[in-house]
């Protein structure tokens, strides 16, 4: 049985992608829930794919359900539809979308079918990861849930109107001595 190996590029920043492999007979709902799984993102909002091409044009529309709007072509449906009938030339390309409030996007390429399936796989996989996840639902932090033990530990606040502390003078009070000249001298 074909495994498919496709890279799935955050739109925004392609240096952020991850790796899925999934069965050929595998369907598309399979590849949106691998893809939200590997981002780190819920599955409570509309999604679509778009079939496309090397200049990431949209074309067919593989949707998760038929949404109230207009298509040109009545969208195929994700849950009957695998992913080998939707592919069309060794290097497919995809684009998924995913809340259409938020409209985030995703530019899927197919990079390698292997024949062999990995018995320690359960297919659909993620099998790599590059770069920070963009937050869902607002900002996340190199530390996340970190950073508030780290507030609490340590008084984040203190000289957070500067970055060192000065006399009245305006003069840098965190070295010893001073590097102008010395009074008296001419």
């Amino acid at each position: 049985m074909a495994v498919l190996k496709f890279r799935v590029y955050f739109e925004e920043d392609d240096s952020i992608y991850r790796d899925v492999a999934i069965k050929h007979t595998q369907s598309f709902q399979q590849l949106h829930q691998v893809i939200l799984k590997s981002y780190e993102f819920d599955s409570k909002h509309q999604a679509t794919f778009y079939r496309s091409n090397d200049n990431w044009q949209r074309g067919r529309e593989i949707s998760f359900a038929k949404y109230d709007k207009s298509y040109q072509v009545e969208p195929l449906i994700m849950a009957d539809t695998t992913i080998g009938s939707e592919i069309k030339n060794p290097n497919q390309k995809f684009i998924y979308i995913y809340d259409f409030v938020k409209n985030w996007s995703f530019l899927i390429e197919m990079i390698g079918v292997t024949k062999d399936e990995n018995a320690k796989l359960e297919y659909p996989a993620v099998i790599k990861t590059e770069g920070i996840a963009p937050s869902q639902y607002g900002t996340k932090g190199l530390m996340g849930d970190k950073l508030t033990e780290v507030e609490e530990k340590y008084d984040l606040l203190l000289g957070a109107e500067g970055f060192g502390e000065k006399n009245e003078d305006g003069e840098d009070m965190s070295s010893g001595e001073e590097g102008g000249e010395a009074e008296g001298d001419d």
